[in-house]
């Protein structure tokens, strides 16, 4: 069974930074798109950045360019998501995500599907940034 658990999210000032942390079970890196996705308060669920097992350039969306980096470690099985200069928008329940990748292998986890593409998700973690 797969299982995304994740951890990090805190309160913080605006400008300030945070890590989150998915640790991963039942879906290899090698053959799952993984991503993290948010929701904020009255807003629809949206991606924020993911694919960076597929051996090219990461997912990210427009409002996280340049702050937020997706990173990961296959060998302990954890997805990471460093965020900076963090504003009040980006208060949201963040999530972990995970999809089986078409033909198994996550090199073709490209161009973004959308968050409904993702089959798991975890508990979530929360941020609020504010002063």
């Amino acid at each position: 069974a797969v299982q995304l658990v994740e951890s990090g999210g805190d309160s913080v000032q605006p400008g300030g930074s945070l890590r989150l942390s998915c640790a991963v079970s039942g879906a290899p890196f090698s053959s799952h798109c993984l991503a993290w996705l948010r929701e904020a308060p009255g807003k629809e669920r949206e991606g924020v950045a993911g694919f960076v097992n597929n051996g090219d350039t990461p997912y990210y969306a427009d409002p996280v360019k340049g702050r937020f980096r997706v990173s990961q470690d296959p060998l302990k099985n954890i997805l990471y998501l460093d965020m900076s200069d963090l504003t009040p928008d980006d208060t949201a329940v963040y999530y972990c995500a995970a999809a089986r990748a078409p033909y198994g292998d996550s090199g073709y986890c490209r161009g973004w599907p959308g968050p409904s593409f993702f089959t798991y998700l975890g508990q979530g973690t929360q941020v609020t940034v504010s002063s």
